[in-house]
């Protein structure tokens, strides 16, 4: 995430060459795609208690955002 934001902050700035401002977009892109990976697995780790009528269930997270159509 600190490399992200860097990369954000340096092409924000405009004081970079087009060519490097595209390879740091390239890296950018990398960056944030791992993240959203490492995101979506700890998602799934985690686990919701939600009261229902038949009392306490287990929810996964995703599956808990589902349900308010997030």
């Amino acid at each position: 995430m600190v490399k992200l934001e860097g990369i954000v902050a340096r092409l924000e700035s405009g004081d970079v060459p087009l060519e490097t401002a595209i390879d740091l977009f390239q890296e950018g892109m990398r960056l944030s795609q791992l993240c959203g990976g490492k995101l979506e697995q700890i998602e799934s780790k985690i686990e919701l208690l939600v009261e229902t009528e038949q009392g306490f269930q287990k929810k996964t997270f995703v599956a808990a955002n589902e349900d308010k159509g997030e």
